[in-house]
C-alpha cells in the first residue's frame, strides 16, 4: 500500500460521522486533493474536514449525511473515478481543485442530475451552459467590476487619489485603470500622484474640502509601507485632510504589520471572506479541529477547514430545507457564515456564481466593521 493510500485511509478514520436518528439523508461527494504529498493536498484536506464539521453540526438538527470522498490528485484521471457507483448516486458533489477535471465532471453532473459545487477554480466554461454548476470564486474581471460598483457606492462623495507606486510586477492595472474609467464615465474628478512626488506636489492631489479616499495600483506590503509613511508625513503637515484608505485583499495578510495604520487611516479592504479569530464561533470551530484531528488549523487566509465548514453547512442545511429547487439565492437560505459568505445567482442560461463581496472596514475607533456588498 503506497504512502498515499494509507495517508487517505487514516484521514477517513480520523473522524467518525454517527447517523442521526430519523431524519433526512443527503448523499454528498467530495472530489479533491486529499493527499499530504504537497500543499495543495494539505489544505485540501483541511478543507475536507471543515466538512467534515458541517455534517456532524448538522446531526443535531436530524440531517444524516452519507459522505464518500475520492482522492483527485493532478495527474488523476476523473472519468476513472466517476466509474464508481456511489458517484452517480451523489446529491451534490464538491470539487475539482484542478481546472482541467471541471469538464469530465460537469459533463458528469449532467447526466445524473447533481448539483457540482466548484469552491476554488476560477475556470470554469462549463457554468455557462450546466445549470448543475455552483461556482465560489469569480473570475478577475468579475472581481474587478464588482469591486468598482461598490467603490462607486462607498465613496461616492470622495476625492479618489490614485498613487503610482512604481511596481513594474503589479496585476492591479487592470482595478485602477477600469476605476478611472468609471470614475470619467461618471465625470467624478481625481487625481494622480506617485510615491516619489516631493511633499508639495503629494499635497496638492488632495481635496481640503472633501474626504479623500486613497488607491494604491499595487497590492504587495513594500509599497503599502512606503505609501502610509507618507501619509503620515503629509497629516504631520496637514492634519485637517481627511483620508481614508482601499486597499486589496491581499492586506488581510498584512494585518499584523499595519492594523494601527488600518485604523487610522478608516481603510476598507474588499474581500470574499473574512477571518475573525476573535470571535466565539471561530474560537469554537478551531477546539473542535484540535479535538478532532489532534492538530491546529493551518496559519494562512483563509483558513480552509471554516472556508469548508461554510460551504457545507450552507448547501447541506439547504438541500435540507428545498431539496433539489435549492439554487443558493440569498431568499432560501438563512446560514449566518463563520468566514465565507455565500450568495448565488445564475449566470445566463446556465449555472450559478457567488456574488458575495465583502468591504472589511477598519474604523478609526478600533472596530472591524463587516460590509456586505
Amino acid at each position: 500500500m503506497n504512502r498515499r493510500k494509507r495517508f487517505f485511509i487514516a484521514l477517513m478514520l480520523a473522524f467518525l460521522l454517527i447517523p442521526a436518528v430519523g431524519g433526512k439523508t443527503i448523499r454528498l461527494g467530495v472530489m479533491l486533493p486529499l493527499h499530504d504529498d504537497n500543499g495543495d493536498g494539505r489544505r485540501m484536506v483541511e478543507y475536507y474536514r471543515g466538512v467534515l464539521m458541517a455534517c456532524d453540526s448538522l446531526k443535531k438538527s436530524g440531517l444524516t449525511v452519507d459522505v464518500h470522498a475520492w482522492n483527485t490528485p493532478e495527474d488523476c484521471n476523473v472519468k476513472e473515478v466517476l466509474q464508481d457507483p456511489a458517484a452517480a448516486q451523489c446529491d451534490m458533489i464538491i470539487g475539482p481543485l484542478y481546472s482541467r477535471q471541471v469538464r469530465a465532471l460537469s459533463d458528469f453532473v449532467a447526466q445524473h442530475d447533481i448539483k457540482l459545487l466548484i469552491p476554488f477554480s476560477i475556470t470554469a466554461p462549463p457554468l455557462y451552459t450546466n445549470s448543475n454548476i455552483y461556482q465560489v470564486y469569480q473570475n478577475n474581471n468579475d472581481v474587478n467590476s464588482h469591486t468598482i460598483s461598490s467603490f462607486m457606492t462607498q465613496f461616492k462623495d470622495y476625492h479618489p487619489v490614485v498613487i503610482d507606486c512604481n511596481d513594474s510586477t503589479s496585476k492591479k492595472g487592470s482595478f485602477t485603470f477600469g476605476l478611472r474609467r468609471k470614475l470619467e464615465e461618471r465625470g467624478i474628478a481625481y487625481n494622480l500622484t506617485n510615491l516619489k512626488s516631493g511633499e508639495d506636489a503629494f499635497y496638492k492631489a488632495f481635496s481640503a474640502d472633501l474626504p479623500n479616499v486613497v488607491i494604491l495600483n499595487t497590492g504587495r506590503h513594500q509599497e503599502l509601507g512606503v505609501a502610509v509613511a507618507k501619509l503620515n508625513g503629509l497629516k504631520a503637515v496637514h492634519p485637517e485632510l481627511n483620508i481614508s484608505l482601499f486597499g486589496y485583499t491581499e492586506w488581510l495578510g498584512y494585518t499584523r504589520l499595519y492594523l494601527d495604520a488600518f485604523y487610522r487611516y478608516d481603510t476598507y479592504v474588499p474581500a470574499p471572506f473574512y477571518t475573525n479569530l476573535s470571535a466565539s464561533a471561530t474560537q469554537r470551530l478551531q477546539q473542535k479541529y484540535r479535538w478532532n484531528f489532534h492538530q491546529d488549523m493551518q496559519q494562512m487566509l483563509p483558513r480552509f477547514a471554516l472556508t469548508g465548514f461554510d460551504h457545507a453547512m450552507f448547501f447541506l442545511s439547504g438541500l435540507n430545507a428545498h431539496g433539489k429547487a435549492f439554487n443558493g439565492e440569498a431568499a432560501q437560505s438563512s446560514y449566518k457564515y463563520v468566514q465565507t459568505p455565500l450568495r448565488f445567482e445564475r449566470i445566463g442560461n446556465g449555472g450559478f456564481r457567488n456574488r458575495t463581496l465583502l468591504l472589511v472596514h477598519y474604523q478609526p475607533n478600533q472596530r472591524v466593521e463587516i460590509i456586505n456588498k
